[in-house]
């Protein structure tokens, strides 16, 4: 059945718009020729009522606390998943087979050393600059290094920019990690997993035998698989934006780091560490919730603007804390203890349940990561790393649409009318 939405405007003939129904959330309004019709604009600061564009990849439900990959739940995927799996089936858009998996896994591993001359980059920059900062130079660069993948049209310089992304991102965050702390390079080992690789360029002393805990890095994969894609995000849109002008891949992933790197999207779990250290004692929770609720102090980690109910992912997450602390030691660390005191209250207390502010996905990942050892610093260069695959699953999907155009949203123009320049002694 085709159905229609008409807009009457005053002085104007009904509009018609067609509606377009999606395999599963609301029905969208086709607006695209609104302008030619009724000579308007729709106004929506920050996108939030509008579908920027149409999509396979991930599925939310806020209302319900859904949380989809390709149809398959988050909850499953990071139960009987692991990330590079995750990783091909948001590429291809499913799982693979045994085959399938190992030639891809093996694909991605041997892409994951970096151009011994990148290297020389980082002695440019001052050891306290944020890792991010970095980051965001390094990628952009790797245009400058790998110039047999920079053809869009090209479906096969396609695929080999997103594996070199996938693979070499690990290695540019490890190195990012190890400039600022003044300590050689580690160099990657195709013996170990994607994330216990990483664990090892991070940690690993030339000195002596790296051991990967399996505990610690089953956690850490399951960190990325939580953080690998979020459907239409401000980074996610950003990159897509820049790879609609025909941007290569390096720089529209370089523009999506740049992006996360806002505290009000990437930041969130490091701001929560931030929280916690401010907090500083469990005697004072009590003192700081009322706060909250005066207006006197921001809770971080708790609630979320896609989610009006819980967080689907910060059930896991909790999970993979305890794990992680009880692996450690770590269950009567004051910082934990402070954490779940937070925890208690906004899952008891009257006003936080009533405004759903429960804890999200970013209140258990700050500890997580705090407890493995990694600066905060370093948190969103590990979502960074995490949303990669997201990013360039997006890139792709939209490059490979015959119909994308350039983005070019438009505005409500609030300034001067036209007005005569004057010379300057007349002014």
């Amino acid at each position: 059945m085709i159905k229609n939405a008409i807009l009457t405007i005053e002085g104007q003939e009904p509009f018609e718009m067609p509606v377009l129904s999606g395999s599963l959330g609301p029905d969208v309004i086709d607006i695209h020729k609104l302008y030619a019709g009724t000579n308007m604009f729709m106004f929506d600061p920050g996108f939030t009522s509008t579908a920027s564009c149409e999509s396979k990849i991930t599925f939310i439900d806020g209302e319900k606390g859904q949380l989809y990959y390709r149809g398959y739940p988050i909850e499953q995927l990071a139960e009987y998943s692991d990330y590079l799996e995750t990783c091909y089936l948001l590429i291809y858009g499913e799982l693979p087979d045994a085959v399938e998996k190992q030639k891809f896994e093996l694909g991605v591993l041997r892409h994951n050393m970096v151009h011994e001359q990148l290297t020389w980059f980082f002695r440019g920059f001052r050891r306290d600059a944020h890792p991010m900062s970095m980051m965001v130079g390094v990628v952009g660069a790797l245009a400058a290094f790998y110039q047999d993948s920079l053809d869009i049209n090209n479906p096969d310089h396609r695929r080999i920019a997103e594996y070199r992304m996938i693979a070499k991102m690990p290695t540019l965050a490890a190195m990012c990690y190890r400039y600022s702390k003044g300590l050689p390079f580690n160099y990657p080992r195709n013996s170990l997993s994607y994330t216990g690789n990483f664990m090892h360029m991070m940690f690993a002393k030339p000195t002596e035998d790296y051991v990967v805990n399996p505990v610690l890095e089953r956690a850490l994969d399951r960190i990325f698989i939580l953080h690998a894609d979020h459907e239409q995000n401000a980074s996610t849109s950003t990159v897509r934006l820049a790879g609609s002008s025909g941007a290569n891949p390096f720089a529209c992933i370089a523009a999506g780091i740049a992006c996360l790197w806002g505290p009000a999207h990437g930041g969130a779990n490091e701001a929560v560490l931030k929280m916690l250290d401010e907090i500083g004692d469990v005697s004072r929770v009590e003192e700081f919730m009322q706060g909250v609720k005066e207006k006197r102090y921001r809770l971080m980690g708790f609630g979320h603007r896609v989610y009006k109910n819980m967080d689907p992912r910060a059930k896991i997450m909790k999970q993979t804390c305890d794990e992680v602390l009880n692996e450690l030691g770590l269950q009567d660390s004051p910082k934990f203890k402070l954490a779940m005191a937070l925890e208690k209250i906004a899952l008891e207390d009257p006003y936080f349940v009533e405004r759903k502010l429960y804890p999200n996905v970013d209140f258990y990942s700050g500890i997580v990561l705090s407890a493995l050892g990694i600066p905060v610093a370093m948190f969103t260069v590990l979502f960074a790393l995490a949303r990669t695959v997201g990013w360039v699953s997006h890139w792709h999907e939209m490059i490979a649409d015959p119909n994308q155009k350039i983005g070019r949203p438009r505005q409500l123009y609030t300034g001067s009318g036209r007005r005569d320049y004057l010379s300057v002694d007349k002014r």
